[in-house]
């Protein structure tokens, strides 16, 4: 039996055609979407419309991700629509709006997925950790942080949301991160997935890199509208593409107080951030760049 898990795509399109592409041709059994499948770059509708298909006529299962939750809040009434704490989501409303009504199916995902092998084994699938799917795993996780992030405890425990590829041993468990396809956050800007083989023998897993066509995806963080429409923090998504590695928690350590404050300005936040000297190698044209 075999298993590819594919997670946080991220509306990155040119890295989801290279995965699934990829996926097809190893033919497994079952492939699982382990959400994120929308936001954060610039083709949240192209991507979920290619996964959705996928799902209808290929039966791929799919997961709730964080950023599918994000795109719900958006639908509510009583979300602001202005001010800091507005901005700080803009890149969000902006791929509501891509979606263009679309939100309903995010709405039915379930939380995770869950196959019972052969043997009686189980392989269970969630974005994050049981206790939500923004709780990540990590590989310096206490081995008691990690029991209450994934207990009850099966054979093969699948994760995503960290963006970082992840293989750790666990009493008798095997706990993965697949990593990312569309933003991978280790520094490798390859698109990432997992393959899962069942044998007689028991689990293995592959993590599989592919490089893919970035120079397209840049493109379309501009003819998308996204980098202009987005937000400030547009931006840093386009530098995290780059460096392959995540700074919108370096961002919001240092300054989301002072922006919800209105002590500063989000793109004054933003501007001072992207003149860290390990970031300066990863500006230029379409983003942001300094004299």
């Amino acid at each position: 039996m075999k298993i590819a898990v594919i997670s946080d795509i991220h509306g990155n399109l040119p890295a989801l055609q290279t995965v699934a592409a990829h996926v097809e041709a190893w033919q497994p059994d079952k492939v699982v979407v382990n959400g994120d499948v929308v936001n954060r770059g610039p083709l949240s509708l192209d991507c979920l419309r290619v996964i959705r298909q996928k799902q209808i006529q290929q039966g791929w299962h799919v997961v709730k991700g964080n950023h599918e939750d994000f795109l719900l809040q958006c639908a509510r009434l009583d979300v602001a629509q202005g001010g800091p704490e507005y901005e700080i989501m803009q890149f969000a409303h902006w791929a509501y709006r891509q979606l263009n009504g679309e939100v309903a199916v995010l709405r039915a995902l379930p939380d995770k997925f869950v196959l019972m092998a052969p043997d009686g084994s189980e392989f269970r699938a969630v974005h994050a950790s049981m206790r939500g799917n923004r709780d990540g795993i990590y590989a310096n996780s206490s081995d008691e942080e990690l029991w209450k992030q994934i207990a009850p405890v099966p054979a093969v425990f699948v994760t995503a949301h960290t963006h970082r590829p992840m293989m750790r041993r666990f009493n008798d468990a095997l706990v993965v991160n697949v990593g990312s396809v569309g933003a991978p956050f280790d520094g490798d800007g390859r698109a990432s997935y997992g393959q899962f083989v069942w044998t007689r023998a028991g689990w293995e897993v592959e993590i599989v890199r592919l490089a893919y066509d970035r120079a397209q995806t840049e493109r379309d963080y501009v003819e998308s509208g996204f980098l202009t429409e987005g937000g400030p923090l547009a931006q840093l998504m386009l530098v995290e593409l780059r460096r392959a590695g995540g700074l919108i928690y370096r961002w919001a350590s240092r300054y989301q107080n002072a922006v919800l404050a209105c002590e500063m300005s989000l793109a004054a936040s933003v501007w001072e951030l992207l003149q860290d000297e390990d970031l300066r190698p990863f500006l230029g044209s379409p983003g942001w760049t300094f004299d």
